[in-house]
């Protein structure tokens, strides 16, 4: 989903990890799973999502009485969570499990309170490869250690508007479409004196504005980072970006959000014409009425890979093993096939599960939202993640200001981008 930077909140995150608490591994050691335990769950959720989970924990208490489970949203938006589990962490009052946005997940680790799943999460019976890769990898840190589990999956991929399309007699987009093909149709389809545009970028400075950039990186065959070194800034890092820059500058076929907040809207409402983003579009659009399409991201030299911002379930050690033992039973039956299918695929998300595309469930998610099949397809072209690491959301804040910059003429991509990692080194320390 659509992801912010909370710098200062992941600064005080890490500094909790000077003090770790106990074998995070072994947290669960000695459950009983006959204990009586209470439970704290952060939903993360919105009213409607908060419903259904407030339901689900009801449904887990009655198969397991012994097990009471108090549900919070935790925060009144879910941007606002990493600082309050900062603050929660200070006062010992965080949760035993609660949502995280992927780009959190290194500051969580490093603050010393998650648990360690790495080992429990290979049980047969949890089925860990049924999960996407990519939010597998988002839930690992570099050193192997799993804090959490998947709570939502998505990947970017491109939306069209049909009928923008008709309109220009141009031929709607395929999977095979090149950047180069992408670069023609959005000329074609842009009229900025009248408010239309081809396509549209962030310029917000955010993780919106930066994880856009990093599928484009990987197909050029860049990496984000080498070890703990910024390496966004090769050959193949100002490449991707000279991509987004003919379009933003030379061709002013791109709109260009300063909110993060706009584009969307004016796709929905036919202003543009095309724009890479994920599954969360697809409610909005069905109520919009649009003429849409979607395939997978456009191509450099036929590699299609896209990324995924996969959310979490955090998973928290308080050196207690009952409630280590009881949230980790909890989560496995949260996100198991069936009950998945009955609270991601119901508020209109991709399963987390590759088996769920057998269910009835998926069968009627796909009917409501016709895209919702090819963005479940498309997880396939999510080869590569985030890196999992204390210090992301500073580069990613200082990544998406040299984008910003590129894209409305105020510097070329190299001198941004070596500036960027210049920045960012510290980060990393």
């Amino acid at each position: 989903m659509r992801l912010t930077t909370l710098v200062g909140a992941a600064v005080m995150l890490s500094a909790c990890g000077l003090n770790p608490l106990g074998d995070a591994k072994n947290a669960a050691s000695g459950y009983d799973p006959d204990a009586d335990v209470t439970l704290t769950w952060w939903t993360g959720q919105t009213t409607e999502s908060e419903d259904k989970a407030e339901r689900l924990a009801a449904e887990y208490h009655s198969l397991h009485p012994n097990v009471t489970i108090k549900t919070s949203a935790g925060a009144t938006l879910t941007d606002d969570l990493l600082t309050k589990l900062s603050a929660a962490f200070t006062a010992g009052t965080y949760p035993d499990i609660s949502y995280a946005y992927g780009s959190w997940a290194g500051e969580l680790a490093d603050s010393g309170r998650t648990q360690d799943l790495s080992d429990y999460v290979l049980q047969p019976s949890f089925g860990w490869s049924d999960f996407p890769e990519s939010a597998r990898q988002t839930a690992t840190t570099i050193d192997g250690k799993v804090i959490g589990v998947p709570a939502l999956v998505d990947n970017l991929a491109l939306i069209y508007n049909k009928s923008m399309f008709d309109d220009a007699q141009l031929p709607y987009p395929t999977d095979d479409w090149s950047w180069e093909d992408f670069r023609a149709a959005a000329k074609t389809l842009s009229d900025p004196a009248n408010d239309r545009y081809g396509t549209a970028y962030s310029v917000a400075g955010t993780e919106d504005t930066t994880w856009h950039l990093w599928p484009l990186l990987w197909q050029h065959g860049g990496d984000i980072l080498r070890g703990k070194i910024p390496s966004f800034n090769s050959p193949a890092g100002v490449a991707a970006l000279e991509t987004l820059r003919v379009m933003a500058v030379d061709d002013k076929s791109m709109y260009l959000d300063q909110t993060d907040e706009k584009y969307s809207p004016l796709f929905w409402s036919g202003h543009i014409g095309m724009i890479m983003s994920g599954p969360w579009e697809l409610l909005q659009i069905a109520n919009a009425n649009l003429d849409y399409g979607v395939t997978r991201l456009p191509g450099y030299r036929g590699d299609h890979q896209t990324v995924s911002g996969p959310d979490l379930w955090v998973l928290f050690n308080h050196r207690d093993p009952n409630r280590a033992g009881a949230s980790r039973d909890f989560i496995k039956w949260l996100t198991s096939k069936d009950v998945d299918a009955r609270f991601n695929l119901a508020l209109g998300n991709l399963p987390l599960r590759s088996s769920e595309k057998d269910t009835l469930d998926f069968t009627a998610y796909v009917g409501e939202y016709p895209g919702g099949k090819a963005f479940f397809d498309n997880l396939a072209n999510a080869k590569k993640s985030r890196p999992t690491l204390a210090g992301y959301s500073e580069m990613s804040r200082h990544v998406g200001a040299a984008i910003a910059k590129v894209l409305q003429g105020k510097a070329d991509p190299d001198v941004a981008l070596e500036q960027a990692a210049t920045e960012s080194s510290d980060a990393f320390r």
